[in-house]
This record gives structure tokens, C-alpha cells and sequence, in this order.
């Protein structure tokens, strides 16, 4: 990216325009929650409009982020080419294309289409989330980043919690949990005649939301958040840099991604499979909805803890191997706890709110890793920020794994996918950010 009078250097800007650039980057962190953990209500609505096994409903997440992997290396190379600002809308704008295309989809209820729309959103937010992550880590000291990068979490969550509730409340009715019993007994004409019906109620809500992301598009083109150079080098760095042609010559930062991909995997399975979990509980879906919105409050509160304690108390590697180890904990007590129990309403085995906890261990390991995996990087940051984005895809596949145990066992014993993932985070977070050459 060739510099301009509207580049500024890392660390030049004044408190107002940090703080308005902060807040700029919360709008995004907030949209993009709102999109993706929608997910947690399309894939059970889509298993029952569609008729699809457990396998292809997770599909919807596979095709959503596994374009994460395709689209981030492509978005380093656009945002080096045309800038933040730019680049953004431009992910808007896709995310608006994968948007409309929910309405041919509907018409047809071709699931094939969906998942179309689904990556061209997934494709947008490829692109925002390689501008976004490593503009809100360098905007400030980096003793710091895991505390903005709270802040970031709690609007994307804040979203996620309202995102699941709002859509349910727009596409669901009152009489639908009769009308889910009594489908399975239908004849087929009158099964498809009741699932287009229902698989059309999707189209309002995503016109609006494609008409929305145009909008917010333009809007971050002309808001007046600065391009930041990331290529600029301190002394030390450039030195530490100089012999490198390479960004796989920083084993810190592989293992990184390594760990974004598994930690966006565990995060994304304890948010889109409760509600399924809950129905192996026979709780119903009208009832089981606003699960993945307590697994979000308990994420919530997490990035309370770290906006307050990190660094006052303790420091951003203690928070991380803390929030490691308790999601290996967590995981070993969905396997294992058993009994049924009574809260907020909601009559279910213990395990459950196991699940809803690792949203409490799951909070601060995203703001643990980015800062470790991206220190040092220099000029290398973008393509850096790029390789840790294809991590997302983690997202794709850790469900589809997810599913296919669940089909091939059953739901509960499905989770064991979990417990590696955990146990890599912890070595990360003890010994993996701190290698600095590859060794045998």
C-alpha cells in the first residue's frame, strides 16, 4: 500500500482519534458477530426446512468459514493494494452479494444456494477481519491488546447474543413447535408446501440485512478512521527481520493460526451445537434458542474480567493459559458430569452448562494469541494478520467433525473433539509463542 497524507504511523495518533478509531472498529466487531452467530439459529432452522442429518446441517458453518481460508491471503494482497478503508467496504459489499442471494435460495429452497450466499458473507468477512484484528492489536501499546481486543469481543458477542434471539424472533412463530412435531406425520405434498413456506421467512430479514451492509460499506469509505502503516519497521524489528523472505520463517506465528484455528473450532461448537444438544434433552427449539445467548454472556463476561484486570492485575499470558486450562476442564466435565438440574428455568443434565461455560473459558484465548503471534512481524504483519485469518476455517471444519461423531455416536460423546484442541492451546500458551526457529 502506497502511503498518503492519510496514513499515519503506528503510535502517532492523538487519544481523540484512537478513541474514534476504537469505536469505529467496535461497529465492525459488532456486525460481524451479528452475522456469524446467526448461525447458531440457521442451522437447526435449516435441518428441519431443508430435512437434512446432523453431518449436512453443520455444512451451513463449513461453507460460512472455510471461505476464510480462501479469501485471507487474497485479502492481505487487497488491503496492501487499496488500503483499510477501502478494502472494508469492499468486504461489506460482498457480505451484501452472499446476503441477497438468500432470496433465489428461499424461492427454490435449494440448500446448495444457501451455502453460496453463506460463503460470499463468510468471503466479506474474510476481508474485514484481516483489516480489522491487526488494526485494533497494533492501535495502542501491545500490553494492552488483549484489553481492546475485549472490547472488541464483547460488541461481536454482544451482537451474537442478540443475533440468534432477534432472527428466531423474526422467522419463528408461537405455534412452530406443534408445527415441527407434526411435520415428520405430514404427507409430501403437504410437508413441501409447509417447509417452502417456512424456508421463505428468511428472505425479509436477509434483504434487510444485504441493504444494511451496502449502506455501512460506504459508510466506513467516508468515516474518518486513519490508514495506519503497518509496513514501518522499528530498528530492532528490521534487524530481527533482515534475513527473512519468508512468513513461514516465524514459528510463532504458525502455531498461532494453529491455535486460532482450534480455538475458533472449540468456540464455535460450544456456540452452534448447544441448541441440538439441548434437543437430545427434549427441549425444544423455541425453548432451547436462547442457549447460545448464555454461552455469549458467559464469553461476555470474560472480557469484563480482562477489560478490568488485564494488565492492572494480571497479564494478558496469565489470562490466556488460565482460559486454556479451564476449557480443558470444562470439557472433561461435559463428558463425564451426569445428573439433571434447574436453572433459569430450563430443566436439563448438568453437562449442558459446562457447554455454556467454555464461552467463559473461550473469551480471553483470542486476545491471548493475536498479540503473541503477530509481535515482531514488521512489514511481514498484513500477510501475518492474513495467515492468522485462514485459522478461521477452523470454524468450518471443527463442526462437520462435530457432526459426523454425533451421527456415528451421539451428541455428548461428540465433544471429545474438544479436548485436543484444548490441550494444543495450553502448550501455546506455555511454550509454543515463544519459539522463535524451527527445530526438530
Amino acid at each position: 500500500m502506497k502511503k498518503d497524507i492519510n496514513t499515519v504511523e503506528v503510535g502517532s495518533l492523538s487519544k481523540r482519534d484512537t478513541i474514534i478509531s476504537i469505536f469505529i472498529i467496535g461497529l465492525l466487531f459488532f456486525i460481524f458477530g451479528f452475522v456469524s452467530w446467526v448461525n447458531a439459529i440457521l442451522i437447526p432452522y435449516f435441518k428441519i426446512a431443508c430435512e437434512l442429518t446432523n453431518f449436512q446441517s453443520y455444512l451451513v458453518a463449513f461453507a460460512f468459514y472455510i471461505s476464510y481460508f480462501v479469501m485471507s491471503v487474497p485479502s492481505s494482497y487487497l488491503l496492501k493494494s487499496v488500503g483499510f478503508k477501502k478494502g472494508m467496504m469492499v468486504g461489506f459489499w460482498t457480505m451484501a452479494i452472499g446476503a441477497f442471494i438468500f432470496i433465489p435460495a428461499a424461492y427454490t429452497r435449494t440448500y446448495e444456494i444457501f451455502l453460496i450466499g453463506l460463503f460470499s458473507i463468510g468471503a466479506g468477512l474474510a476481508i474485514l477481519q484481516t483489516a480489522a484484528n491487526p488494526y485494533i492489536t497494533v492501535l495502542g501499546p501491545k500490553e494492552r491488546a488483549a484489553q481492546r481486543i475485549s472490547i472488541m469481543g464483547i460488541c461481536n458477542k454482544g451482537a451474537g447474543i442478540l443475533a440468534p434471539l432477534l432472527f428466531a424472533a423474526v422467522i419463528l412463530k408461537s405455534t412452530d413447535s406443534e408445527l415441527f412435531k407434526q411435520i415428520p406425520l405430514m404427507s409430501p405434498e403437504e410437508r413441501n408446501v409447509v417447509l417452502n413456506e417456512l424456508i421463505r421467512r428468511v428472505i425479509l430479514p436477509y434483504t434487510v440485512v444485504g441493504a444494511i451492509l451496502v449502506g455501512l460499506g460506504l459508510f466506513v469509505y467516508y468515516s474518518p478512521l486513519p490508514e495506519i502503516n503497518t509496513e514501518h519497521e522499528s530498528q530492532e524489528v528490521a534487524e530481527n527481520n533482515s534475513g527473512k523472505t519468508s512468513i513461514f520463517q516465524f514459528p510463532h506465528l504458525i502455531l498461532g493460526a494453529i491455535a486460532i484455528f482450534l480455538h475458533v473450532g472449540t468456540q464455535v461448537i460450544a456456540i452452534d451445537t448447544i441448541i441440538g444438544y439441548a434437543g437430545s434433552m427434549h427441549i425444544q427449539l423455541m425453548e432451547a434458542k436462547v442457549f447460545p445467548s448464555y454461552t455469549l454472556a458467559a464469553t461476555i463476561t470474560g472480557y469484563c474480567i480482562g477489560i478490568v484486570c488485564i494488565p492492572r492485575f494480571f497479564s494478558q499470558i496469565t489470562a490466556l493459559r488460565a482460559c486454556t486450562l479451564m476449557g480443558t476442564v470444562f470439557t472433561l466435565l461435559i463428558l463425564f458430569s451426569k445428573g439433571d438440574i434447574t436453572v433459569f428455568g430450563h430443566t436439563a443434565d448438568i453437562s449442558i452448562w459446562f457447554v455454556v461455560l467454555l464461552g467463559l473459558a473461550n473469551s480471553l484465548i483470542w486476545a491471548g494469541i493475536w498479540p503473541l503471534a503477530l509481535e515482531g512481524l514488521g512489514r511481514f504483519t498484513k500477510l501475518g494478520a492474513s495467515i492468522m485469518i485462514m485459522g478461521l476455517c477452523g470454524n468450518a471444519i471443527m463442526p462437520l467433525l462435530y457432526g459426523h461423531f454425533a451421527d456415528l455416536y451421539d451428541l455428548r460423546q461428540a465433544y471429545w473433539v474438544l479436548l485436543p484442541c484444548y490441550l494444543f492451546l495450553v502448550f501455546y500458551a506455555v511454550k509454543g509463542y515463544r519459539v522463535r526457529k524451527w527445530s526438530i
